[in-house]
């Protein structure tokens, strides 16, 4: 009987699939993988249940970094041939690479089952089990691996990593010592070790251990970070600094590498550079609680408090139960004489450790500033049980005592200080004050004299001995004194003070204290600064003033103005624009488009950058849009206005005003003939050293010269630049995705919190109780104003429940969200500016009330761009009325966004080209004024 046909007609397949398998072996192990791949695949179509040749096939995968593959490829031969334990090691190492250890620990086991002897298996499974944090177990699985084959340096080494893992640092250098006897230029092992001496504290001979793994290789990125970090302990900061930016040159995305630093540039006073470090750290990595901690240090440390506020709570945030953020938090709020908000931050760390001393004393200091002198004498004697040499709160616990009249029990703490801190003049001085009350006259003259003989400038101690009763039997004597101790009133204390209170809604006695601060400033007192007036009132002339004063004391004899250069007929103008915003930042989003649409022929454009060094999407396109880039980070204001006339720059454009991180004083040196106020700054510099501001006559109507010290260039349209390509997020947010509700209208308000005034609050709780089912959408700035504004709402007859706060995000995803919006309510006396044009450009509505100030008006400026006067209310009745009537009318709200998405693609106010023919229209108008030999005056485009 013949043979079944098909098994007479398999034969030469099986044959020619075989010969396929040893050509391809052949191959694969000479390294030509493509060729090897070929042909194992021609194996399986001739014979498909070949194991051999899936498991082979599967290790090709496998080290083409086709890991997924080559686990499906090995299980099918595993599926077909279970006892072959290569394939199940093979099988482990796949999944291993994959990340799936669980499973690679399983095929491991597998394997093993079936061959008990295999060095190489045992020691792969040690590192899956240590991938799996089952340490114990993974140095049994390498003492398996070394006793069958003692020579291993990998294994020694894996199992000094293990132990490590499990504190065992002595016996992990054991066997990272082993390790190293069998291959003394085993890098990863000198670099292991010197981890495990790192953490014995061992630096010295971690540095050592260090830089022998360097030697071995300097491409180590690790080791670099890791000696920073042995070296920064011992304090060799420079060194550590070094180290850190070896490991960043060689893994530019090492975040930790970039916190640590920032931590060692900010132990040698480096503090802008360690801002720098910490930014990048957190762009690679957003939820590092640490990083925003050290940040707020080293804002605190350049007296950026509101900045460093907000870094601080960003800490707390990620993670509510740390103790050093609410510390720091606290003493970022006292400078910032926020002091109610500065106890409950301490009050929080010490929930967190009742024994804190540092934030019992800060506390009591917090609670002293608010006259609360038995609580804080309470906290600075809870400080001195736990810590009997704390001179701070000796000196503290006396102040307070002091203030409570007990002068004896005072004394007593100042000469405990004294007896730990001899050289401290302020002791000296408040012991001089507690003696004087104690009648001890003559001994109160001594203490001040001690103190003066420490620190002969002291004011405090001129003004105490000038009011010591013995001197007043001398006048001219005391009157010397009192000479002496005049020192500069507070500036601009109560301008900052109620701009902070507004960054966290404290409307508290805001009517008083902004009446004191009117008449402060209308009076030419150092009240406020100018950032502060614009936010706080709406009246220009008052605007004026602040800025004035603000510009007199801080540049009080500026540069007489320069000439212009002599310019050939075919050379371009030169605009240098000057910013520390050449970044990630809402001012170049703004301007982005207009700089690359200037007319590279009649203009020559230069960037002078004083802000962080950046590389990022908006960085590269100005780098693109501009002729010169400079970074003018590192140099005076005098050396950078130099270098602007060395450049020949005719017209310097500031775009950063008296906004955070400005630089004024660049102008002040003059650094161009033409100087000229733009975009970033809503409003007037108060500076006779600034020509021009660039507006619109929606900005700045006619009658509203008089506001500003410059002269308007009027340009067409908007005066704000906008850009045409601006990217939003393809995330498609859901109401729910964003924390509101699916049903009902959402109002919303996205600006700063600090521009929220408790009037626009009001019309808002009116326009919530008129409209059911609402809800106002507002930024979370920090959760201290979020609480404020809950209990706002309450107040006003509102559930606070229908108020709902946004986190901040990326900007790309703010721009997406913003599309779950029905209508968005503008502020007042400060409008929405970037953030209005944000909402325009992704489809949302903006209503706004125009105000009688340019930060009042920006939002009714785009708005007129757009062709829609029906957005621009007239007054706060009106205002609600419109909000309440497009909230209950669906079409009208319809035909609105559909307006606006027609309006928006035609309108000038999204045309970045046309901005820049505007905008270099009035460059050109200012230019001939000056080349004509005329004074800067009012320019129509």
């Amino acid at each position: 009987m013949p043979p079944p046909p098909d098994r007479f007609t398999q034969q030469p397949q099986l044959l020619a699939a075989q010969a396929k398998l040893r050509e391809a072996l052949a191959l694969h192990q000479n390294g030509h993988f493509e060729q090897a791949r070929q042909l194992y695949e021609a194996a399986l179509k001739l014979q498909p249940k070949n194991a051999d040749a899936l498991h082979l096939l599967g290790v090709l995968a496998s080290q083409t970094a086709n890991h997924q593959r080559a686990a499906d490829l090995i299980g099918r031969a595993i599926a077909i041939n279970p006892k072959n334990p290569a394939f199940h090691f093979n099988r482990g190492s796949a999944l291993q690479q994959l990340g799936r250890f669980a499973e690679a620990l399983t095929a491991y086991d597998a394997g093993l089952a079936l061959k008990s002897d295999v060095a190489e298996a045992f020691n792969n499974r040690g590192n899956v089990l240590q991938a799996l944090g089952r340490f114990a177990e993974a140095i049994a699985s390498y003492d398996r691996a070394l006793s069958l084959r003692t020579g291993n340096p990998q294994a020694h080494n894996n199992r000094g990593n293990a132990l490590q893992a499990l504190q065992r640092f002595e016996e992990a250098i054991a066997s990272y010592d082993r390790a190293l006897a069998l291959k003394p230029d085993y890098a990863l092992a000198f670099a292991s070790r010197g981890d495990a001496l790192q953490m014995l504290e061992r630096l010295d001979e971690a540095n050592t251990s260090y830089l022998s793994a360097l030697a071995v290789n300097p491409y180590l990125a690790e080791a670099h970070y890791n000696r920073g970090n042995a070296l920064q302990a011992m304090r060799r900061f420079d060194e550590a600094i070094l180290c850190y930016n070896n490991a960043l040159v060689l893994e530019p995305d090492h975040a930790a590498a970039q916190h640590n630093l920032g931590n060692a540039l900010q132990s040698v006073g480096r503090f802008d550079e360690a801002l720098v470090s910490y930014s990048k750290a957190l762009a690679l990595r957003p939820e590092s609680t640490e990083t925003y901690l050290n940040q707020g240090v080293a804002l605190r440390a350049l007296k950026r408090f509101e900045d460093a506020v907000v870094s601080f709570d960003a800490a707390i945030r990620i993670r509510p139960d740390n103790t050093d953020a609410y510390v720091e938090r606290g003493l970022a709020l006292q400078e910032l004489q926020r002091f109610e908000d500065a106890v409950a931050s301490y009050g929080n760390a010490l929930k967190l450790q009742p024994n804190r001393a540092e934030a019992l004393n800060n506390r009591g200091v917090a609670l002293h500033a608010l006259k609360k002198f038995e609580e804080a004498l309470a906290d600075y004697q809870a400080v001195l049980a736990l810590k009997p040499d704390n001179a701070d709160a000796h000196v503290n616990r006396g102040n307070a005592l002091q203030e409570l009249k007990r002068f004896d029990e005072a004394l007593a703490s100042y000469d405990a200080a004294l007896a730990l801190e001899p050289n401290n003049a302020g002791l000296y001085t408040n012991r001089g004050v507690t003696l004087q009350a104690l009648k001890r006259l003559d001994e109160a003259i001594a203490s001040y004299d001690h103190a003066l003989a420490l620190i002969p400038e002291s004011t405090e101690a001129h003004y105490g001995r000038g009011n010591a009763p013995q001197l007043r039997d001398r006048p001219d004597a005391a009157a010397a004194s009192f000479d002496k101790a005049l020192a500069a009133p507070p500036e601009f204390l109560l301008g900052t003070y109620l701009h902070a209170k507004m960054q966290v809604c404290d409307w508290s006695s805001l009517d008083r204290n902004l009446a004191k601060l009117s008449a402060d400033i209308a009076a030419g007192k150092r009240a406020a600064p100018p950032f502060a007036a614009i936010t706080l009132f709406d009246e220009p002339e008052l605007q004026l003033a602040a800025a004035r004063t603000w510009a007199e004391a801080k540049h009080p004899h500026p540069a007489p103005p320069r000439q212009l250069r002599t310019r050939a007929p075919h050379e371009r103008v030169r605009i240098g624009y000057y910013s520390s915003d050449f970044h990630d930042h809402a001012t170049t989003y703004l301007i982005a488009e207009m700089l690359e649409e200037h007319d590279r022929r009649r203009f020559e454009t230069f960037g002078f950058s004083f802000g962080p060094d950046a590389d990022d999407r908006m960085r590269r396109r100005v780098l693109a849009a501009l002729d010169h880039f400079i970074d003018i980070r590192g140099l005076s204001d005098r050396e950078v206005a130099a270098m602007s006339a060395e450049r020949g720059i005719d017209i310097a454009v500031d775009l950063k005003g008296y906004t955070g991180d400005s630089r004024l004083g660049l102008f002040a040196e003059r650094c161009a003939p033409i100087q000229v106020s733009y975009l970033g700054f809503p409003g007037t510099t108060g500076a006779n050293f600034i020509d021009y501001i660039i507006a619109d006559r929606i900005l700045i109507p006619p009658e509203g010269k008089a506001g500003f010290s410059e002269k308007i260039a009027y340009l067409p349209g908007s005066y704000q630049a906008n850009d045409s390509k601006r990217q939003i997020s393809q995330r498609g947010f859901s109401r729910k995705d964003v924390g509101l509700p699916e049903a009902g209208f959402v109002f919303c308000c996205l600006n700063n919190n600090f521009k929220i005034t408790p009037r626009m609050f009001g019309v808002w709780t009116q326009i919530l109780g008129e409209v059911q089912d609402s809800v106002l959408w507002l930024l979370e700035d920090n959760p201290t104003a979020a609480v404020n504004m809950r209990k706002e709402a309450e107040a006003g007859g509102i559930d606070s429940g229908r108020l709902v706060f946004a986190p901040r995000m990326s900007t790309d995803d703010h721009l997406a969200r913003q599309k779950c919006a029905d209508l968005f309510l503008d502020t007042l006396p400060c409008n929405a500016h970037t953030t209005a044009s944000d909402a325009l450009w992704v489809g949302l509505p903006v209503l706004t009330l125009p105000g009688k100030a340019f930060a009042g008006r920006v939002a009714a400026s785009l708005l007129h761009a757009l062709d829609f006067p029906e957005l621009i209310a007239n007054s706060e009745a009106d205002y609600a009325a419109k909000a309440i009537h497009l909230a209950s009318n669906a079409d009208a709200l319809r035909a609105l966004k559909a307006k606006l998405e027609r309006n928006k693609l035609t309108s000038p106010l999204f045309n970045g080209k046309l901005l820049a023919e505007h905008i270099e229209a009035a460059y050109e108008a200012m230019y001939d004024r000056r080349r004509a030999g005329l004074a800067p005056d009012h320019i129509e485009i």
